[in-house]
């Protein structure tokens, strides 16, 4: 059977089987196709050796679910303890589930498993399905009794899940090691060790840059889905934008922006969301949210939903008394103008230190009318031209997500945000906006254009009522 003839007939087998089995929550975002595509780009990667990939663990008490990033990137398959086995020779793949657990069905509702290999292959596309204890003898047979062994990939990178990025989980990693009765390793590392263990004959590879490769440029559809999840952070802000009065508190404003995700088809925040009043924004990563809002001061708020397992990075600040002083509107106004340069410079064929740099020059233009009240203020704006961090890190699957777009050529499907920031540390505050964009063949697209810039716009949306005042 051919490839195309093969996806033809899991589109078949998709619709049929989706229509006689609407009690399985299988995902519709994507078709068998596009995951098949996504494999025969490992395929070509590894050559003739294999590739295993360890989905997420099942979970503990009640919580809900999420695979891991990557597995679901290759399969859409939410099953937890599955893995994939990828052959690069046959360019064939096998799926390993457990088996069906009525018990757990009748208190949770039905999940795949190895006994619904109709429907795991017409969502997926994979050529084979097994019973995960099966696994073991299948390597043995299939890869070591007749030599030569090939080698073996696996991510030796620890994979993302529910609210987690990459960076985040190699820091908790690194305080987990440092902890003297703790020093667990990764969940990657763990099987790593069980496979040179248990078949010291295969050549162990890391096959986490091949994977990151693949993330960094995305499909029309993945950009569509970011492209809703940015919506909805635009949403979410302009409902806590209105929401803002002095005495509100900072979780106040997380619970209006989660309600706008959740009631638009998100499972929740896509990241611990900053609502940070105050000098509370001096800290970058600021995520407990436990303060009442004071007048004078201006709010950072930076939140995105988890939608369909793509998110986005969106931030705004804004004065809690509705009007920006003087000094509020000189700095942030400035920061403002820095996002309006940078997209006007952002397109394929330029590197991103090309587009900072006619930005810096841009700007400097902007700087000199601007009649900064302190010093302290004016060299704050300085420094921004030297900055090399306002366009920022990749967003996807995660927030920060994998892939390095900042040492090459910018190309059409790159997803990044913008973050024009300054700091000034003598009165510890903390300036900055976020939006999400994506590298188009004319240019660029800003992903969250629907929540406004201008500063005049976001003292408007104050005026109005939000949630909470609609409560009470």
């Amino acid at each position: 059977m051919t490839r195309s003839t093969f996806i033809a007939i899991a589109g078949i087998m998709l619709s049929a089987t989706l229509n006689a089995s609407q009690d399985f929550p299988v995902q519709t975002d994507f078709a068998a196709e596009d995951f098949q595509q996504r494999r025969d780009a490992v395929y070509a990667a590894i050559g003739d050796n294999i590739a295993i990939i360890q989905g997420a663990e099942e979970v503990d008490g009640f919580i809900v679910f999420r695979q891991s990033n990557m597995f679901y990137y290759l399969s859409g398959l939410e099953t937890p303890s599955a893995y994939m086995l990828l052959d690069g020779a046959k360019k064939e793949t096998t799926i390993y589930l457990p088996h069906r657990d009525p018990e757990r069905e009748r208190g949770e509702g039905k999940r795949l498993a190895a006994e619904d290999e109709e429907l795991v292959r017409a969502v997926s596309g994979v050529e084979r399905v097994r019973p995960i204890e099966k696994m073991g003898t299948d390597f043995t047979y299939a890869y070591l009794v007749r030599p030569p062994t090939p080698a073996l990939y696996t991510p030796f990178s620890p994979d993302e899940k529910e609210h987690q990025s990459r960076d985040e989980v190699l820091s908790g990693l690194g305080r987990r090691i440092a902890d003297p009765w703790d020093g667990r390793p990764s969940r990657s590392g763990q099987f790593i060790q069980l496979l040179t263990l248990r078949y010291p004959q295969f050549e162990i590879r890391d096959l986490t840059l091949i994977l990151d490769k693949l993330r960094l440029i995305k499909s029309k559809k993945e950009i569509d889905l970011i492209r809703k999840a940015s919506e909805l952070a635009g949403l979410g802000i302009a409902e806590a934008i209105r929401s803002t009065r002095p005495g509100v508190t900072e979780y106040q404003l997380e619970a209006v922006a989660h309600f706008i995700f959740i009631m638009n088809g998100a499972r929740g925040l896509g990241y611990s969301a900053i609502v940070a009043g105050g000098t509370n924004a001096w800290m970058g990563h600021y995520f407990a949210n436990s303060d009442p809002l004071s007048s004078g001061d201006l709010i950072l708020m930076d939140v995105a939903p988890d939608y369909h397992y793509y998110t986005s990075d969106v931030a705004r600040m804004w004065p809690v008394n509705g009007s920006y002083s003087r000094d509020q509107r000189d700095l942030y106004g400035f920061i403002v103008e820095y996002q309006k340069a940078l997209l006007r410079h952002i397109r394929p064929g330029l590197t991103p230190d090309e587009v900072m740099t006619k930005a810096a020059d841009d700007m400097l233009k902007v700087f000199e009318k601007i009649q900064f009240s302190k010093e302290i203020y004016r060299n704050a704006a300085e420094g921004a031209f030297t900055f090399n961090g306002h366009l920022s890190h990749p967003v996807g699957m995660s927030v920060h997500d994998v892939g390095d777009y900042r040492h090459r050529v910018l190309e059409p499907g790159m997803v990044f945000s913008i973050d024009p920031m300054i700091w000034v540390p003598e009165e510890m505050l903390y300036i900055r906006m976020e939006d999400v964009v994506v590298v188009t063949p004319q240019g660029v697209e800003n992903l969250s254009d629907n929540l406004p810039v201008e500063l005049d716009d976001l003292e408007q949306l104050i005026q109005e009522d939000g949630i909470i005042q609609k409560m009470r």
